[in-house]
């Protein structure tokens, strides 16, 4: 970030005008108002990247203000900061918008300059997948999404390559992690994007009707071959044909198939001629098809002529750079799908979906945020939007990731999580109680709960702590 950046500082307190001001004035152009009439007219007409905004004004309602922000102005991020406002409205801050709070009186000043900085960068991560997305759109032909972490940049620039040429390609990855979706797109960037593109799940058909939907088939080939029925090679013949969990079909299959392969030449069930398809064959599977090969359950020369393009996709709690950009689309089209207006994900929400372990991986993401679009009843999606398996309390047997492999922050934010978490557990979710053994106040340990995304109402047993928590 070369240019220093704009940050608005909305309190009617010279005194805090000052303090916050002074602290940021020789890294950041500040500009200070007292009033939200005042705060409304820079809004309009300059470009703020945070508006720092006090939630009690005399006369005036912080919270108004936060919520015209979220709703007018989408591109400033907000900063609640307060030395009067209950829990309640801090609270009611985050849901309609801002990413970070500040308690007054403000003993650490560096605590501006830490959250001014946090909430900066995590807007530069959004705009940076937004312009690599946008990259990626202008390159490749596509609609999809994808995401942009550096291991799918590796497999986008191997597509790039391969795409306009026939050459066979087999894709690799765990269940859900969008296996059709590369299949897809080296099919729309190829030469072939005229004609059409056909998928068959392998997996889910028997040996006699896979073969019959493939190569086709006669009248009286078999007893419910009523008419003659051409196959997915003839259907797809100029374009391709992506078939899914290939490692399902049985060996006697296989050498059919690799037969095609090889000449182009198949024959229909019940028919006595040949026929020729000119087809770009992609494969996939979510199983270890070396291992399949080893103990001979897959033929080893049809993996070696499948596989002369490997496109392994990893799952996505190994790129959770995806996360966010995935997360952000998927709310955008289940808001269009069910014509809600555009929703934002809370602070709490997105580092619930960050640190959730999607074994589901995409596919899992994009049903849990199509359940919390469907649910939400505000303009952002709450803990309590989400699906229980991953709103709910987490595993007692959670595990601190390796934190000599990760960053500083990302160590951090683990460690109070499990640290918050283990405290309700022992506690049975008494907030006073918690916070006793934690050794600060009640107050703060509700907004620690808030900060992390964790509902402190869900460790509490049914009937007991009605007051709170206490």
């Amino acid at each position: 970030m070369s240019e220093k950046q704009n940050i608005l500082i909305v309190d009617d307190s010279q005194d805090s005008l000052d303090l916050i001001g002074s602290q940021l004035e020789d890294d950041y152009n500040v500009t200070a108002v007292t009033s939200v009439h005042a705060a409304m007219q820079k809004l309009e007409s300059h470009r703020y990247h945070i508006a720092i905004v006090d939630l009690v004004l005399p006369g005036e309602n912080g919270l108004d203000l936060i919520s015209d922000i979220s709703t007018k102005f989408t591109y400033t991020a907000v900063i609640a900061v307060s030395g009067q406002a209950s829990i309640e409205t801090a609270v009611q801050a985050m849901k309609l918008g801002a990413s970070e709070f500040i308690e007054k009186p403000i003993r650490n000043l560096d605590l501006i300059n830490i959250l001014v900085e946090k909430t900066l960068q995590a807007q530069w991560l959004i705009a940076e997948n937004e312009r690599l997305n946008a990259m990626i759109h202008k390159e490749i032909e596509t609609n999809l999404v994808i995401g942009n972490s550096p291991a799918i940049q590796v497999l986008i620039q191997k597509l790039k390559k391969i795409a306009a040429l026939d050459t066979l390609a087999l894709i690799t990855g765990e269940t859900g992690v969008g296996k059709t979706v590369f299949a897809e797109l080296i099919h729309r960037n190829s030469l072939r994007r005229h004609k059409k593109f056909v998928t068959v799940n392998c997996g889910s058909l028997t040996e006699t009707l896979l073969e019959s939907l493939l190569f086709g088939h006669k009248k009286g080939a078999f007893t419910d071959a009523h008419r003659d029925k051409i196959g997915y090679f003839q259907e797809a013949n100029g374009g391709t044909l992506f078939l899914d969990e290939i490692a399902e079909t049985s060996l006697a299959f296989q050498v059919k198939l690799l037969k095609v392969l090889d000449s182009g030449v198949f024959r229909a069930v019940g028919s006595d001629s040949d026929l020729m398809s000119d087809t770009r064959i992609i494969a996939a599977t979510n199983k270890d098809i070396k291992a399949l090969v080893k103990d001979g359950s897959f033929r080893e020369d049809l993996y070696y002529r499948l596989n002369v393009i490997n496109l392994h996709i990893p799952p996505l709690r190994e790129r959770r750079d995806d996360i966010r950009i995935l997360a952000s689309s998927f709310v955008q089209e289940f808001c269009r799908k069910y014509k809600k207006d555009e929703l934002k994900i809370s602070p709490g929400v997105m580092s619930m979906i960050l640190h959730h372990e999607w074994k589901g991986n995409i596919r899992e993401l994009r049903n849990a945020l199509e359940h919390a679009v469907i649910l939400a009843e505000n303009m952002v999606i709450q803990p309590e939007d989400l699906p229980e398996n991953i709103a709910g309390v987490p595993a007692e047997d959670q595990i601190l990731p390796e934190l000599d492999k990760t960053s500083w922050a990302f160590a951090k934010e683990t460690f109070s999580k499990h640290y918050v978490h283990s405290l309700l557990l022992k506690t049975g979710g008494n907030i006073m109680r918690a916070a006793a053994i934690a050794e600060i106040t009640r107050e703060n340990f509700y907004k620690k709960c808030t900060t992390l995304g964790i509902d402190w109402r869900q460790y509490r047993k049914a009937g007991e702590y009605k007051n709170g928590g206490e």
